[in-house]
């Protein structure tokens, strides 16, 4: 697989809409962020061809509308961006990512749970 692109903040905003949508107009995009923000319909469409020429998402013409979509699934992305960020601040150790997010006290009763019970699945 190639080496997937880093968004930024936006961008994942963007994406995480997408992902939630699956394929979308301009429009539904425009109408989903304007449930939360103020966005101009203009600027709505600049981010998508932004995010088309960085690989983001694809783009299909085949319609009036044109339709936009994920380049790659939503894990995919989270796959690659914790393992970026596992080798670049971790040294490779997905134990100590692990263990500074749960020092971070940013982890709920529930997410540990969530943790425990996925490492119990890992051992069978």
């Amino acid at each position: 697989m190639t080496r997937l692109q880093k968004p930024t903040e936006v961008e994942l905003k963007f994406l995480r809409i997408l992902w939630e949508l699956g394929p979308a107009t301009v429009k539904e995009v425009h109408a989903r962020l304007s449930r939360h923000e103020d966005y101009a319909y203009t600027g709505v469409l600049r981010m998508l061809q932004v995010m088309l020429e960085k690989g983001l998402v694809t783009r299909d013409e085949s319609s009036r509308s044109h339709v936009y979509a994920a380049t790659h699934s939503r894990s995919a992305m989270e796959g690659g961006l914790v393992a970026d960020l596992t080798e670049r601040l971790f040294g490779g150790s997905a134990a100590d990512l692990v263990l500074a997010a749960l020092r971070s006290g940013k982890v709920s009763a529930e997410e540990k749970a969530r943790i425990r019970a996925a490492l119990e699945k890992e051992k069978s």
